[in-house]
């Protein structure tokens, strides 16, 4: 297998298809150690300066999807693609709204072991273009003794380079979660800090309403959303503690505080 300089047993980035300005509410509201830099033209990264993989006894899958879901559901117009590696495996987990995730998944040495449908729906949901750009995942579905699961990373992220993504110099997929910190860090990333739930939910309500969803803060559009958040939260919460799913638990937690703080918006702003 040809490893990647540095590569580390686990892993994650992820790729948000929006400006930091836009990602840093909802991904403050994770409430988890992390670096945000701009990633092109309409993208920006997320790089986690912990491993909390390694503490609370989940894969780096599934926490990473669970971080996927709970940003993108929170975002609802833009998508969240998360790459993940750890010693056995690496893939890659797009979230997108309210939609099911969608993931494939390679082995250590590169050989493909998710279904061509999965990659399909994945190009169609980045709005990639449906010749060339599925032309150029294709080969990533197919055996190739040549690519590992590292390299396969590094080609996704080559294609949606179409879309305008370019990571920060430096930060290569498959690497150890040190070196991205260190890396994202002397590109000038930013760390990500908790400030509390009244100035993280303020940050989030001005970014919303300086953007095409303004209108869907108030009145019957936006009780209906944040009131499909609390029915889809609650549930999802509940079934995150009884699995001790963390990933999961966050995302709960985070429908049920948006969907409760947006209906309490609403009906602040009518008085």
């Amino acid at each position: 297998m040809n490893a990647t300089s540095g590569s580390s047993p686990s892993g994650a980035l992820l790729l948000c298809r929006a400006d930091p300005a836009a990602v840093r509410p909802p991904a403050q509201l994770l409430r988890e150690h992390l670096l945000l830099a701009p990633a092109g033209v309409d993208w920006s990264v997320l790089v986690p300066e912990g491993k909390p993989w390694l503490h609370g006894g989940e894969p780096v899958e599934q926490v990473v999807t669970g971080w996927a879901t709970a940003l993108a559901v929170s975002a609802a117009t833009w998508p969240v693609l998360a790459l993940w590696w750890d010693r056995d495996r690496a893939g890659i987990t797009l979230a997108a709204g309210f939609r099911r995730t969608v993931g494939y998944t390679w082995l250590a040495d590169g050989t493909p072991v998710g279904e061509d449908e999965a990659m399909r729906t994945f190009a169609a949901r980045l709005a990639l273009d449906p010749v060339l750009d599925v032309q150029a995942l294709e080969p990533l579905t197919e055996p190739d003794a040549d690519a590992d699961a590292h390299s396969r990373l590094v080609g996704v992220v080559a294609v949606l380079a179409r879309t305008g993504l370019a990571l920060p110099t430096g930060l290569v997929p498959g690497d150890s979660a040190d070196r991205l910190r260190s890396v994202a860090l002397a590109q000038g990333a930013e760390q990500l800090e908790w400030l509390g739930w009244r100035d993280a939910v303020r940050a989030e309500l001005d970014v919303m309403e300086e953007g095409p969803l303004g209108p869907y803060l108030r009145g019957p559009r936006a009780r209906a959303l944040n009131g499909a958040q609390l029915a889809a939260g609650v549930p999802l919460l509940v079934w995150g503690i009884g699995r001790r799913s963390g990933g999961w638990a966050t995302a709960g937690a985070l429908l049920v505080a948006h969907g409760a703080l947006g209906l309490a918006y609403d009906r602040l702003r009518d008085r």
